[in-house]
């Protein structure tokens, strides 16, 4: 079988989950297939089964002036989703992730004729943010959205909320969507015992840390964990790696945020970049515990990669998160009341919740044991549920079943 898979992100361009997705399930669909990525960067690799292609030079060729308003990315996206979809193809199905690919997945159905996959990582209508970061781009953003998932073959969740909310939110037939969750590398996330990477951020080893890994994002709540931060017990650190700002506003909120905690208390690391692999490897498995405050979240990778390298995790209780982590077993889940105005969503009483996550890291914080414990079995967790060998059969096997409908 040939695959086509498009996406926005694939390595070395890699800044979300998604990214992560698409490369490890690229490689392990290429042990069992013939693959081509196509992707938005200048990649152009060729191996036996697996061929990736960067498309970027197609929108930068027809680049104007109105790359400098807030829309520039959807426009950017829909030029390179042209070139993605509508070059020729002897695939015998595409498969999109997330919106910026998914134009290009409806193109490849429309003009190739082949069944249509789309991963739904997350959903428009549930990131009200996204206008302040594409103003009325937004509103195209959720246009492809829509058009690329009512035109699928099949539609898979990463998690059965996620599912919930594709048949809450879009007109879909139940049996077209399909959970298959993300999954996690446990060869590479794993326990290490180095920290050579992490001397040149200045952490104190003597120290425990919390540890926040993800982008500047409303969705990824980085902005209540420090708010939680003058709560925590004294002596923690905290490192907050954390980069790639969806707005510049946000960035500077998230400057001044930091400036203030800062003034408060030491041990505050912030490491303003995404960084490489071995090094966020280096990052979880010697923080004490790893904090996602996400306001929503779909299914939550980066708890997983915390879960594989045997740190015990505190997370909100939204999306797909209670269906990684076992509260009280592998970490502690906090609810969250969300709300959404002027385009923002957080929660409905903001200190309430900045207390509450403040509690629950100080609990784990003062018991090394159970903080063991829930290691070992976060670890567990993963390697029992998570592989993505397993992922890739399953959605293999999604494929073929398409397939052969079509050809009938």
């Amino acid at each position: 079988m040939k695959i086509l898979l498009l996406t926005r992100e694939y390595p070395p361009d890699v800044y979300g989950g998604a990214g992560v997705h698409v490369e490890y399930l690229a490689r392990e669909l290429a042990r069992l297939a013939t693959v081509e990525v196509r992707t938005f960067g200048h990649q152009d690799v060729e191996a036996a089964r697996l061929v990736v292609h960067g498309h970027g030079a197609a929108a930068e060729a027809a680049d104007s002036p109105e790359s400098t308003y807030p829309f520039a990315p959807v426009v950017r996206a829909l030029r390179i989703g042209l070139s993605l979809g509508a070059r020729p193809t002897d695939a015998e199905v595409v498969h999109s992730h997330t919106w910026y690919a998914a134009f290009g997945g409806l193109l490849a159905h429309l003009i190739h004729g082949i069944p249509l996959v789309v991963t739904a990582h997350s959903i428009e209508p549930l990131r009200p943010w996204k206008r302040e970061q594409l103003g009325r781009g937004a509103d195209v953003s959720a246009w492809v959205e829509r058009a690329a998932l009512e035109a699928a073959d099949a539609v898979i969740a990463v998690s059965t909320e996620m599912r919930r909310d594709l048949l809450r939110h879009y007109p879909l037939a139940p049996e077209r969507v399909h959970v298959i969750p993300n999954g996690v590398d446990t060869d590479t996330y794993r326990p290490v015992p180095g920290r050579a990477r992490l001397e040149r951020f200045a952490i104190d080893p003597a120290r425990p840390y919390v540890l926040f890994v993800g982008r500047i994002s409303r969705q990824k709540g980085l902005l209540h964990l420090i708010r939680a931060i003058p709560d925590l017990a004294p002596g923690v650190q905290v490192v907050l790696c954390a980069g790639a700002p969806d707005t510049p506003d946000l960035a500077r909120e998230v400057e001044a945020a930091v400036a203030r905690v800062r003034a408060q208390r030491s041990g505050i690391v912030w490491i303003p970049e995404m960084v490489d692999r071995a090094t966020a490897v280096e990052l979880y498995a010697h923080a004490a515990v790893f904090c996602c405050p996400s306001v929503y979240e779909p299914f939550g990778l980066i708890n997983l990669e915390a879960m594989a390298c045997q740190v015990p995790v505190v997370a909100t209780a939204v999306g797909g998160i209670p269906e990684v982590v076992a509260n009280g077993e592998t970490g502690l889940l906090v609810p969250v009341d969300v709300i959404e105005h002027d385009g923002v969503v957080e929660p409905r009483d903001p200190e309430g919740f900045a207390r509450e996550l403040a509690h629950a890291l100080n609990t784990l914080l003062a018991d090394a044991s159970l903080r063991r414990t829930m290691g070992v079995k976060g670890r567990q967790r993963a390697e029992a549920l998570f592989s993505w060998g397993a992922v890739a059969r399953r959605t293999l096997a999604l494929y073929r079943t398409l397939v052969e409908a079509h050809e009938r």
